[in-house]
């Protein structure tokens, strides 16, 4: 039994269950829309990217009591026997929906390199791009009747989710400021001048491509005007608006880029976007390390338990795919800026939803910190082969790059305990 401290969101969540009458009403769904939802609906990806690498100790693997702990104290959650960082306390009441990893390793602890490799499942290699696993999902789950980008970023980050060797056409779709209307969209013009100025266009195309067959196909110049126009006319826009949620949805999420984002996440996944990365910045704290972490999960905490709780009331949770992660942890030792530094030796994920196993708690650090690796260490290809294969992906099959290398999506193995 949950024995967590209250939190005025229950008494919402409670209301919203037992009639739906508040929050996140249930909105008419038409027949094609209603056959999208539930199991039986292609899967999706969300990805929550807490970029600057966020603490383990402070999240969902802490250690009150112990030298390494500092001076963040835990709470019990829905899942007998587990404690997260006591700044969340409306993820203690959902996180029984997904499965914890507290032990994760990589072999990168800079950040553009660690970020790589968590968006690819490698590690840079100067030769070639490889391509992040939103943009895998992206080619090998397309579906022709989506006329907006399967591959969206929502919220900026330094270094959003690319194509790689698989296409520049599988980067992913980038929006700054989530839940505002698209700029630049909108035509601007009459219809029929519309039309003139794309019988211009065509007129222009044409003449150039006489004798550049190759090099036109190259660009891809006529397929982005495809895409563009399609989108452009199509009613899939309004999943990127939030103008028809209601205030208190909004408000349940966080008012904030991150929370709005969230949002319009669960909105793509309702539209049969593939895969949707959220980013949330700020957690590289070398300095004021747990002052740092608390502003954070004011943040994160709330949009959260939206999220999921969004999802499941939607009958979306097990048709979508939750992972919130960044690119490492942080030391168990407190620096003397009262921060921690970069730890990629054992660092910690949320991962559940569309089909995985819920509840499963997967290894275990060293509460002394004594031991540098963790207790049945997982590598984030594994992660990533796993996510793949529940997404009816194939995992390790080969493509051809660019310039005749062949290279496999991923070089992990499916994690047992989560499938």
């Amino acid at each position: 039994m949950f024995t967590g401290p209250p939190i005025d969101r229950r008494r919402w969540l409670l209301r919203t269950l037992a009639g739906l009458g508040v929050g996140f009403a249930l909105p008419t769904l038409d027949a094609r829309s209603a056959n999208q939802r539930g199991s039986t609906r292609p899967t999706s990806l969300i990805t929550l990217f807490l970029s600057g690498g966020p603490s383990q100790l402070e999240t969902w693997d802490p250690h009150p009591g112990h030298r390494i702990g500092g001076e963040t104290t835990a709470i019990a959650t829905r899942l007998k026997g587990l404690k997260i960082a006591s700044d969340y306390p409306q993820t203690a009441e959902i996180i029984n929906e997904l499965s914890v990893i507290r032990s994760l390793v990589s072999r990168e602890g800079d950040h553009q390199r660690g970020v790589y490799l968590v968006k690819t499942g490698y590690r840079p290699d100067r030769t070639l791009t490889h391509p992040s696993v939103g943009a895998i999902l992206a080619k090998e789950r397309w579906d022709k009747t989506i006329e907006i980008p399967q591959h969206v970023s929502l919220s900026g980050g330094p270094q959003p989710a690319r194509g790689g060797f698989l296409g520049a056409q599988y980067d992913a779709y980038k929006i700054y400021n989530p839940g505002q209307r698209l700029r630049n969209i909108a035509a601007g013009i009459k219809d029929k001048r519309q039309g003139r100025r794309l019988e211009g266009l065509r007129v222009v195309s044409q003449t150039f491509s006489r004798g550049r067959l190759a090099a036109t196909r190259g660009t891809q110049h006529q397929l982005m005007v495809d895409r563009a126009l399609a989108m452009m006319n199509s009613d899939q826009l309004k999943a990127f608006q939030i103008d028809d949620e209601s205030r208190s949805t909004i408000d349940l999420y966080g008012d904030t880029r991150f929370g709005r984002g969230c949002l319009v996440a669960r909105k793509l996944v309702e539209a049969g976007v593939r895969a949707i990365e959220v980013t949330l910045p700020g957690w590289d704290t070398h300095t004021n390390n747990f002052e740092g972490h608390r502003e954070q999960a004011a943040t994160l905490d709330p949009a959260l338990f939206a999220l999921i709780t969004d999802l499941k009331q939607h009958d979306l949770l097990d048709s979508t795919i939750v992972l919130v992660l960044g690119e490492f942890g942080r030391t168990p030792t407190v620096n003397p800026l009262d921060g921690r530094d970069h730890w990629p030796q054992g660092f910690s994920c949320l991962v559940g939803g569309g089909g995985l196993a819920a509840g499963r708690r997967l290894g275990a650090t060293d509460p002394t910190g004594k031991k540098r690796k963790p207790d049945q260490p997982v590598e984030i290809a594994d992660l990533f082969a796993t996510v793949m294969s529940r997404m009816g992906v194939e995992f390790g099959k080969e493509v051809i790059t660019p310039i005749g290398r062949p290279m496999a999506y991923s070089e992990g193995t499916p994690i047992p305990g989560l499938l």
